[in-house]
């Protein structure tokens, strides 16, 4: 699920409050020195009346003057000339506000006035460097999204010194296709030409590539091929506009990558408040679920032991959102040698393409037999299986932030080594405990590109609502045992 920026002032929200603070340290700082350090309880009443004005003021001077527009891209004079204009503009507006409507102020508190515009306009102009640099700071220690950069050889490398240059830290070039000629394997200042455009589309398939910038100056080398692939797949698309046409079926946006306007296209995007309430919903069943993990634990862990000595969780490497791999936690419920013993039951597995593993009788699960007239007798691994109690140990994945409580299922390494392009639109968002499939039927599905359309359809139609719904329906699915093995 592509991110969609912040816009307009909310953006530099955390400016906006600096501001308002250091404007009420001015005021605290200007009534000790207009009153010497002494002032009525009438005083203190006349300042809070004022002290709510001019807030008000200043708030509505910055967002109406943009005060904070580009901020972060601005050096000592125009940052100067911004924190002139910006005070300048608030404390005229106070100045008409008090002579015109107030002229009976005290000329205490037109004293105070006059200090807090003077001692604003040091401590807000100051204040807002340090912060800057310590934001600076604090975006060079991260590595910024893993992007990919699609271009020809005679821009390249301005491209990249314009990404370079860009000082909010964002851009992260993994690696470079080069549109108009074959340059595989060389190196363009310090970052690798990975593939050409005709194989671009695979490596990105088994690479961990969160976006796609597509810079192309001149239509004879426009990737119209490999820019419809990369759609396929599910990855966010920012591409300089020009010559573009409208993707059907696509969510299209204008918005900034770096110095540069492009036109975003992704199979769907949240904004930032959609996912930190995702997020949040997370952390907080994660945390509970953790809780009653630990309870289980209690339970199941000698359950595990005694049945089948070794460890009681198992983990595994799955692959995540865009490609990023992770170890999943579950509790052990096959036997030590499982993992082996999967290449002697590949022919038995139900799912005939193999890109995914599902066997009527298994017989590495922990107790699982099978009975003289055929019947499937489910032991202490079955049982656990068929609650999902497994399931369990993923909680501390959702904590983590590898998964969501809600999402597309993790495929296992060897099974995403097999996925064609258009299976990758499912990696798209976090992997989920649950999701479309799970309350479709789980394993009774046993068609991969079914499961793949479930999952796709779970991305488009995303909303809060809609993780709330199957979380519902998931805890009936599981009552019902609905698709258990």
């Amino acid at each position: 699920m592509y991110q969609k920026g912040i816009q307009g002032w909310i953006k530099h929200f955390d400016f906006l409050l600096l501001d308002v603070l250091m404007l009420n340290v001015s005021v605290f700082l200007s009534i000790l020195i207009a009153s010497g350090g002494r002032h009525s309880v009438r005083l203190s009443q006349e300042i809070s009346k004022y002290l709510i004005i001019v807030n008000a003021i200043a708030i509505a001077a910055a967002l109406l003057l943009h005060t904070y527009k580009n901020i972060l891209r601005r050096g000592y004079y125009k940052e100067l000339v911004s924190v002139i204009k910006y005070v300048l503009s608030v404390f005229l507006v106070v100045v008409l506000y008090i002579f015109a409507i107030e002229n009976n102020s005290s000329n205490i508190i037109k004293n105070i006035l006059y200090f807090t515009a003077a001692i604003f306009f040091v401590l807000s102009y100051f204040v807002r460097l340090f912060y800057k640099k310590f934001l600076r700071y604090q975006l060079s220690k991260k590595e910024g999204t893993p992007l990919l950069l699609v271009t020809t050889s005679d821009i390249v490398r301005s491209v990249l010194d314009t990404l370079d240059n860009e000082e909010l830290g964002v851009v992260n070039v993994v690696g470079i296709v080069i549109a108009d000629k074959d340059m595989t394997g060389e190196e363009i200042k310090g970052r690798p030409v990975v593939a050409n455009k005709d194989e671009a589309a695979e490596y990105v398939c088994r690479r961990w590539i969160d976006e796609v910038f597509v810079n192309i100056h001149d239509d004879k080398y426009y990737p119209k091929k490999l820019i419809n692939e990369f759609e396929t797949m599910g990855l966010a698309i920012h591409e300089r506009l020009a010559n573009r046409e409208k993707m059907e079926e696509k969510h299209q946006l204008v918005e900034r990558l770096g110095a540069y306007t492009v036109l975003t296209t992704t199979i769907n995007y949240a904004s930032p408040m959609q996912l930190f309430a995702k997020r949040l919903f997370d952390i907080i069943g994660g945390f509970v679920g953790c809780v009653g993990t630990l309870l289980l634990f209690i339970i199941v862990a000698p359950m595990i032991y005694v049945k089948s000595p070794g460890p009681v969780f198992f983990k595994q490497t799955r692959v995540g959102k865009n490609g990023k791999k992770f170890k999943l936690y579950k509790f052990r419920t096959m036997h030590l040698d499982a993992e082996e013993r999967k290449k002697e039951l590949m022919a038995e597995n139900r799912v005939s393409d193999g890109m995914m593993f599902k066997l009527d009788f298994d017989p590495r699960i922990i107790g699982s037999k099978k009975l003289s007239d055929g019947r499937v007798k489910k032991g202490l691994g079955g049982w656990l299986r068929a609650l999902s109690i497994d399931e369990a140990p993923q909680f501390f994945n959702v904590l983590k932030g590898d998964m969501s409580l809600v999402g597309t299922r993790p495929p296992t390494v060897d099974e995403w080594e097999k996925y064609e392009l258009h299976h990758r639109a499912r990696l798209a968002i976090k992997p989920g405990i649950t999701g479309m499939w799970q309350i479709s039927g789980r394993s009774k599905i046993t068609d991969f590109e079914q499961v793949v359309k479930l999952d796709t359809r779970y991305i488009r139609e995303w909303s809060i609502l809609l993780d709330i719904k199957i979380l519902f329906k998931t805890v009936f699915a599981v009552l019902r045992r609905d698709g258990s093995m």
